[in-house]
């Protein structure tokens, strides 16, 4: 410990020139795998090492490895950018080293999280009575969200599942549209529900669930059900039609959850909060702090508007754990983890530095810039915005009847144009049967983007590929 300071302060230095650096090197890595293991393997020492040659050996290793996520062009995945005060109260938190498990491990942590609470059911205008379990992202928040659903639901059936477990358990159908992110199915595989016993339903052209095929199913099970929505889809950045969806809950008895890891923060800014509408009506929901809100890794929220059924599904009891009713929060009670990280402490510190108008704004300037570049894409031929830009998402293809190539071909070349230039992060995707680019705006500094230039990238590469793929067919002719 004599050499702390020059051990924090080293890492200080190296995380601040990574930051001041970031938008002036190509958002992609640099190094292959192949590559990045050599520079990290370098055998395990006999005796340990200086502090501050380790850190500074690390942060040489995975420097050619690091995507530019915290740059102003990265537009492959719906992340944030981590505002710089959340990285300083993160550091703090490793710094303390607090187990955030109950208050007594940690008062000033528990305290933390639960002003943190408060402010998060403000900002986004949910029922205040409901809890929120600090988490990983928002995977880990549908898992908890659904675990209180399904005890809850069976619960009002007359069967403890805390006590007497999965056997013998009532069947609960879960309703879910076959456009759900890939998490919900995750989180539902881990707690017991597989794929042959969900009931799929369908979507639009926009991935919005359809309510009158959930209403027509819904008429088809018995016994306790749980609807999951979606706000925010991963692709279109579409949202269901929730007062319709919640109505359907409600006359079902069903447990409504709403998947929002991104769309949910549309709630904060009242150009976008009719997408919202009638969202405050479900039981549950799961949301990323880690994406729109800028705070660092891991950081999801789990809200249960019913406190009693999340705790009854996440709570862990020992008698070493000496929990009272008069210390504050236990933040253990909301999620299945004991030995926890201190998350509430950069989420206390990135709402303080944004507030109110600063988290509008970081929604308000990346739809922004999302419908200023499909107007730039959408009237050039060849080139086709495939969603209706309600948020921050725009997927794209390219494709041309005078071109033998098929439009799943060239819009994957485009892509690789792209990557190749080196000077925006895009990635393909799939969406309903073609390959597509999409591209998604969630990041502080992404919202400085200069539209004029990326969407003259996007042409020029499509120009290109044109061009290229008309020789190869003159070549094949002659």
């Amino acid at each position: 410990m004599t050499d702390i300071r020059e051990i924090l302060s080293a890492a200080s230095q190296l995380a601040i020139e990574y930051r001041e650096g970031v938008t002036q090197n190509s958002p992609y890595e640099k190094s292959s795998a192949k590559d990045l293991e050599a520079l990290f393997d370098v055998g395990l020492p006999q005796t340990g090492r200086p502090g501050v040659e380790v850190v500074s050996q690390l942060a040489d290793a995975a420097n050619s490895g690091l995507l530019g996520v915290t740059g102003d062009a990265f537009f492959g995945w719906v992340m944030g950018s981590s505002h710089p005060v959340g990285v300083a109260a993160d550091w703090l938190a490793s710094a303390w080293g607090q187990n955030a498990a109950i208050y007594q491990t940690s008062p000033a942590a528990a305290v933390a999280e639960g002003v943190a609470v408060k402010w998060l059911l403000d900002l986004l205008d949910l029922p205040r009575q409901s809890s929120i379990g600090f988490t990983t992202g928002a995977t880990m928040a549908s898992f908890i969200c659904l675990a209180a659903a399904r005890s809850e639901m069976l619960k009002r059936g007359g069967f403890d599942l805390e006590r007497d477990g999965m056997f013998g358990v009532p069947e609960v159908s879960v309703f879910v549209s076959q456009e759900a992110h890939s998490s919900i199915f995750s989180a539902l595989r881990c707690l017991g529900f597989g794929m042959a016993r969900l009931v799929l339903i369908g979507a639009d052209k926009q991935g919005r669930m359809s309510a009158l095929d959930l209403a027509e199913k819904l008429k088809e099970r018995e016994g306790p059900k749980i609807i999951i929505s979606q706000a925010g889809h991963i692709n279109s950045g579409a949202f269901d039609d929730f007062n319709a969806i919640s109505d359907l809950a409600t006359s079902s008895e069903a447990w409504l959850h709403i998947d929002g890891a991104f769309g949910l923060w549309a709630r904060a800014a009242p150009d976008y909060q009719k997408l919202c509408d009638g969202i405050e009506r479900a039981d549950s929901w799961a949301v990323d702090g880690h994406k729109w809100l800028q705070v660092p890794y891991e950081s999801g929220y789990a809200i249960v508007k019913h406190p009693e059924a999340h705790k009854r599904a996440m709570t862990i009891s020992a008698s070493y754990l000496n929990v009272s009713d008069e210390d504050g929060r236990n933040p253990s009670q909301f999620v299945p983890e004991l030995s926890r990280r201190a998350r509430g402490f950069a989420t206390w510190a990135v709402l303080q530095a944004l507030g109110r108008d600063g988290v509008e704004a970081l929604v308000n300037d990346n739809c922004r810039v999302a419908q200023d570049l499909s107007r730039r894409l959408d009237c050039v031929p060849g080139i086709s915005v495939l969603n209706e830009v309600c948020l921050n998402q725009v997927v794209i293809s390219f494709g041309s009847e005078t071109l033998l190539a098929n439009d799943d071909e060239l819009t994957l070349a485009v892509v690789q144009r792209l990557q190749e230039e080196g000077s925006w992060f895009v990635k393909e995707a799939q969406w309903f049967g073609r390959r597509v680019m999409r591209i998604s705006f969630s990041s502080a500094s992404g919202s400085n983007l200069d539209v004029k230039m990326f969407a003259g990238a996007i042409i020029a590469a499509w120009e290109s590929v044109m061009r290229e793929t008309q020789l190869e067919l003159d070549e094949i002719h002659q």
